[in-house]
């Protein structure tokens, strides 16, 4: 069976500059050893006084990340003067990070592995290491560290999520100039629901809620303008 390369297509099509060093497709000279995908979570800590502990209030998700490491060698240059340099190996994986003169920005790209790896991304940092060099001083072995931020549209990612927030009980802290009809108005949707949440919080003044206390948020069911305990 023929070994698999690890390959960076560029999807922006206008981006593809060869005299650049930036071709339509950059494939590998050595797969990687392994990679790194990494996500992760802003969480906001609630201070409430006389409890325990903060509450812990989702913020938003981070980017995915993919981290690797590429291995290039042109040893043979040190013998061969018409050998390619492994500067000019490297040099499409740089140009990833560089804003490019037709698009103003650096290209998106996708990250494909054989059926394992499939990740579509721009490119955040690259890190060029070189370790062997010949007796001029030219660069014979590089490693290049490369980091991807995953790339969604705001369509692609809100069709992923089917996001259903208003459909279970929630909290939310109050805020200075905060009303009742204002919380209702971004929380669910309607102003005029500001009743459900009073009904959820006795005592609480509709008009001037206590800068700092928590609200019980009630949930929305699936019937226009309805509200559930």
């Amino acid at each position: 069976m023929a070994l698999v390369k690890a390959v960076i297509e560029i999807l922006d099509q206008q981006a593809i500059d060869a005299a650049r060093g930036l071709p339509a497709r950059i494939e590998v000279q050595f797969n990687p050893t392994e990679y790194t995908l990494s996500k992760g979570a802003q969480i906001a800590e609630i201070a409430i006084p006389g409890l325990d502990s903060p509450i812990q209030q989702f913020i938003r998700g981070d980017t995915e990340k993919l981290t690797l490491e590429l291995f290039y060698d042109s040893t043979d240059a040190s013998r061969d003067e018409t050998a390619t340099p492994v500067d000019r190996l490297v040099r499409p994986i740089y140009e990833l990070v560089k804003i490019q003169p037709k698009t103003h920005a650096p290209p998106r790209i996708r990250v494909t592995w054989g059926v394992g790896l499939s990740f579509k991304a721009i490119v955040e940092s690259v890190q060029r290491k070189y370790t062997l060099f010949n007796p001029n001083g030219v660069p014979l072995r590089a490693t290049v560290s490369v980091t991807f931020r995953e790339y969604k549209t705001l369509d692609q990612q809100v069709a992923e999520l089917n996001l259903q927030s208003s459909d279970h009980t929630r909290t939310r802290m109050a805020q200075r100039g905060d009303t009742l009809s204002r919380i209702a108005a971004e929380e669910l949707g309607d102003a005029h629901r500001w009743r459900a949440i009073a009904d959820e919080n006795p005592g609480i003044d509709p008009l001037t809620p206590r800068p700092g206390v928590l609200l019980i948020i009630p949930a929305v069911d699936a019937g226009p303008g309805a509200v559930t305990r």
